[in-house]
């Protein structure tokens, strides 16, 4: 990490500012949309995480024209935006669930998710080290929600039902950059998303009041500004220089679950969660060397 602070290129430096940012920005949402759901059902939050997105970003696809909607892996698009709707509702549902930290905590799964996914489904090599880092990874999440020493909780379930979701949307992401653009991929995610997280959203819906309906808006603005932050970050930079910053949102994490909850995290929260981290960014740039391989 401190070589990435380090850096002289101007570039990482700006990738590491729009990781930090993002970082505030999805725990600062997390905390309002925690808030929210303990009225709101979280199907419904997750549909105004989403709307929002449609809302904020529509316009600025449309601008460059209809021409980018063209595709010929409608199914992928489909598919994606069906996953992407599903792992929501279980993150919006854990979330009220588990503390706050925790939940930040086992989210750093997601990459080691990905790894196994590409092994079983996409039949990719793997390698000792990249084995005993999932190993360890696991055994990390083990550590935070501790079978047989504490119960198993169905909102720790959740969130990892959720990580191990964004991991197929990460596979099936990189499918369709083959054939299309980042445009087009993220012009049919928005236009497909909300009307499939509407549906459930329907049978749980109770009518927001004009303060909960600003706080819903709002987490569909930090949201989505949260995840243009990240984009540009790895556009912007090297993957190894901004992703130890993503641990970030464990300490803010654990920071406003106590200012607002008042929720103190465990040791094992701090030590599992690091370890998953850990093992995720290694996974992750073991990952960034091989697709340069690969590339050479």
């Amino acid at each position: 990490m401190l070589a990435a602070i380090t850096d002289s290129r101007p570039s990482n430096f700006r990738g590491i500012l729009y990781m930090l940012c993002a970082a505030v920005l999805f725990s600062v949402m997390g905390v309002i949309a925690r808030y929210v759901a303990q009225r709101i059902h979280p199907s419904e939050v997750a549909f105004f995480r989403i709307s929002m997105g449609l809302v904020l970003l529509l316009p600025l696809i449309l601008s460059y024209g209809l021409k980018h909607f063209r595709t010929q892996r409608f199914g992928l698009h489909f598919a994606r935006a069906a996953g992407h709707v599903t792992e929501m509702q279980f993150y919006f549902a854990g979330l009220v669930m588990i503390q706050y930290a925790q939940v930040q905590a086992l989210t750093f799964t997601t990459p080691l998710f990905a790894t196994v996914l590409a092994v079983v489904v996409l039949r990719e090599r793997i390698h000792a080290r990249r084995i005993t880092a999932l190993v360890i990874g696991f055994v990390g999440a083990l550590i935070v929600i501790r079978p047989g020493f504490a119960p198993v909780d169905t909102g720790s379930v959740y969130i990892l039902i959720s990580a191990l979701g964004w991991a197929g949307i990460i596979l099936v992401t990189k499918r369709l950059t083959r054939t299309d653009s980042s445009l087009t991929i993220t012009a049919w995610m928005v236009v497909l998303m909300s009307p499939m997280a509407l549906i459930p959203a329907l049978f749980v819906w109770t009518w927001p009041t004009w303060t909960e309906f600003g706080w819903l808006v709002l987490i569909g603005i930090l949201g989505t500004l949260g995840q243009l932050a990240v984009t540009q970050a790895f556009r912007v930079a090297d993957t190894t220089s901004v992703l130890p910053f993503d641990f970030s949102k464990l300490i803010w994490a654990a920071l406003l679950g106590y200012l607002v909850f008042g929720e103190v995290p465990a040791i094992w929260t701090w030590i599992g969660g690091s370890a998953i981290f850990a093992c995720g960014f290694y996974v992750a740039l073991r990952e960034r060397q091989l697709q340069e391989k690969r590339s050479a």
